[in-house]
Parts: C-alpha cells; structure tokens; sequence
C-alpha cells in the first residue's frame, strides 16, 4: 500500500472522531467529494494483513450504526469486497485474519433484522399477478386467461411472501454462515441505485469466483487465486443475480455476461432449481440495445420495452339478435344503393348473392333454371312463371325474403329498360 493512499486513510479516520452529532449530515453528504478514499480503503480491505484494516472495519460499522442513509451506504458499497475477504479467508482456514471483517458483517446484519425498538422485523414481499399489467409485462402479450370460478376469486388477491424474524448472530458457524450472507447481499440489493460503478465490478467479481474456485472453469478464467472449492446455497447465488442483472443493464456488460454465466454454470453442478429459473429468464430477457449502453454517468435504471395499452373488451356485446340486425342492416343498404343508382339514371348494378337457388348465375344477377320443355328461362322473366323462394338455412323469415329478392329484380330490369330507352313492356313488375 502506498504512503499516500495510508495518508488519506488516516486522515478520513480521525476527522469521524472529532465530528459533533450536529454536522454527521453535512459530513456524509461531502464524502462523495473525496475522489482518492475510496480507491484507498478497497486496498486496505484486500491486504489482509493490514495494520489499517481493523480501525477501517470499525469505522465503517460506526458509520452504519449512526443511522444516516448515506453513510449506511458508502458502507454497503464495500460489501462484495469483504464477503469475498470472509471467504477467502474461511477457505484457507486462517480465521484470526478476519476476526474485525467477521464483526463487521455480524454488527450489520443484527442491526439489520430489527426495528428502531429493538424488536424482530419481518420483511413483506408482494409476488406480482400476472393478470395486472407492470412495467415487466402486458396481459394481452401472455394469452387469454381462462375466467374461471376460482381465477375471478383470486383476481384481486395479492401473494405476500415473509422473511423473518431472523436470528440474532454473535459468530460465524458452517450452518449461519450462507443464512447471514444472503440477508446481507438481500440489504446490499435494496440499495443498488445508489451503488457505485466500483462496487457494482467487485459484486461481479464476487459471483464468479465464488462460483468458478476448484472447478475446471477456473483455469479457463486463468484465476490464480485459492483453489477451494466454496460451499454456496441457492438462495446466496439467486441474491447474486439480481445484483449481475442491475449491474448488465447499467454499463457492466463484460463482467456482467460473465458473472452470470459463472452463476449458472455452478447452479447446473450444483442443481438448483432456483438459481437456474432466475439466470436464465434474466439472460432470456436481456436486449441488444440494454446491453450495449456503456453510459455509466446517467440514470441508472433496467431498460424494458413497454407494450402501448389497448382496449382489450368490445363496448358491444355480440349477442345472436345483434348479428341477426347487421344481417338486415346489410339488406337494408344494397336496397337503398339500387335505389340511388336507378334515380341517377346509372347502368351499374350491384350483384346481389341469392342463397338456396338452383341453377347458373347469370352476368344481371338472375338465374337460369330449367323449364318442362328442357330450355332454360331467366328466372321471373314471365307473369306466370312461378318465382323460386330462397331459403334460409336455419328457417327464419323464409317468406319475407323471398319477396325482398322479387323486389330486387324488378327494380333491376326498371334501370335495364330506362338505360336502354327501351318502350316499357307492359308486363306487370309485381
């Protein structure tokens, strides 16, 4: 470690000291000011052997301890670099090392898991319903959802999921030890928009060599750090890839598409189903254009693609009387548009389809039937030919439209006659 590194450090440990309670709002507000800190308290943390490295681990709990968010923050940002530094250690089997980063992890999780009076919290998280749009999903995208008795009864019902209360910790154990490490990265989680771009690098740094160490992968990584393998838990490796998921879509692409595949690579060894549903979907979902942002100044937020919101419900209902009207209303507007064309003195007829009538259409629209001498006649061409009746299929109103194509065909040959200034013939048209 540098003298000038050693400086600052010392410098930023005793300024804290002399602080009066009036001015810790102000202090923590001009530590993101000071440039050369922390770059020099990450060097104190991964030298084990640092006579700093005590005081610092100190320093940061009495920042967290003070109840200001932003010193609760700058502390957070640290915390990858010192899980690792626990792990490492416990993988070498030379605790006495870590005794202050063991505190400090140990002070920050039962401080953590209760309230302000000192009780046990129990933290609520609500499962989204697929049925309701967010900023993830529409509804419409996902498919019909099938109105069921018991899917109207759970519509406007939400699924909240507990975690707590959470035991108290005064040291590490091979059983406690994954269960505060998850609650810690879970805090950590909570508080990534506020996240440096430095920290986010030592969160993925963190996932994959936890997740590579003793494995083949890792002489395909050339990692030349400890070669133990660590024992992790799914609930660990699912915290690690929300931070790899906020950390791709926030400029960290390269140690990003890493670590998550680190991440799913040890959930395959490992088979956890859990680890394995979330890293893929992620890794499913991710887009071009997210990942190819390399702006690390601006806003710092997931980029997802918003489907535009639509009506999905018809205002009218489509009942079998309504289709029987827009059937009428369609006869309705082919009699008043003959009406218009013979008033205008027109030659276009409109072709009007006649259902149930035997025969081959001619190019006026009437039919050719066969008489009882073998010839073929227009349909309706004399008095006493007897006009065929379409019927309807399902036999409503047979009668009624049979009449109404009579009437059409007579009002056809009334225009043929006018356009042809022919003589009328005579002949009764009803």
């Amino acid at each position: 470690m540098l003298a000038m590194d050693q400086g600052v450090v010392e410098e930023w440990l005793s300024e804290f000291k002399t602080l009066p309670d009036s001015a810790v709002s102000n202090y923590a507000a001009s530590l993101k000011d000071k440039g050369a800190l922390v770059p020099a308290l990450y060097k104190v943390i991964r030298e084990n052997y640092s006579d700093l490295l005590e005081p610092v681990c100190h320093q940061l709990f009495e920042f967290y301890r003070s109840g200001e968010p932003q010193l609760q923050r700058f502390t957070l940002q640290f915390l990858p670099e010192l899980l690792w530094s626990l792990l490492s250690v416990s993988a070498a089997r030379d605790p006495h090392t870590s005794g202050c980063i063991e505190a400090l992890l140990l002070g920050i999780y039962n401080l953590e898991i209760v309230d302000k009076d000192g009780q046990s919290k129990v933290l609520s998280f609500t499962v989204p319903s697929l049925s309701k749009p967010s900023v993830y999903h529409e509804p419409s995208t996902i498919g019909s959802l099938a109105l069921t008795e018991g899917a109207l009864a759970n519509h406007g019902l939400s699924r909240v999921v507990y975690s707590g209360p959470h035991l108290q910790r005064e040291t590490f154990t091979a059983q406690n030890r994954f269960e505060v490490l998850t609650f810690l990265l879970l805090c950590y989680n909570a508080a990534l928009s506020y996240m440096t771009s430095t920290s986010l690098q030592s969160l993925c740094q963190l996932s994959s060599r936890v997740c590579i160490c003793g494995y083949p992968r890792q002489q395909m990584r050339r990692y030349k750090g400890i070669s133990t393998r660590l024992t992790v838990t799914s609930e660990f490796l699912v915290q690690l890839i929300t931070g790899i998921h906020y950390a791709l879509c926030n400029g960290e692409v390269e140690l990003g598409s890493k670590a998550l595949d680190d991440v799913l690579y040890r959930a395959q060894l490992e088979l956890f189903p859990e680890a394995l549903l979330v890293g893929n979907a992620i890794k499913s979902s991710l887009h071009g254009a997210a990942l190819k942002s390399n702006n690390k100044e601006g806003a710092r937020s997931i980029q997802v693609e918003i489907t535009p919101t639509s009506s999905r419900i018809s205002r009218n209902a489509v009942t079998s009387l309504s289709i029987r009207g827009h059937r009428w209303k369609r006869h309705e507007s082919q009699e008043v548009s003959v009406d218009s064309e013979a008033a205008l003195g027109g030659v276009a007829i409109p072709e009007i389809s006649v259902t149930g009538v035997s025969g081959e259409r001619m190019p006026n629209g009437d039919s050719l039937r066969p008489r009882s001498d073998g010839r073929t006649q227009p349909d309706g061409d004399m008095l006493g030919t007897t006009s065929e009746v379409s019927l309807d299929p399902r036999g409503h109103d047979s009668g009624t439209r049979g009449q109404e194509v009579r009437r059409q065909k007579s009002v056809r040959r009334m225009v043929e006659n006018e356009g042809s200034g022919s003589a009328s013939t005579g002949r009764s048209q009803y």
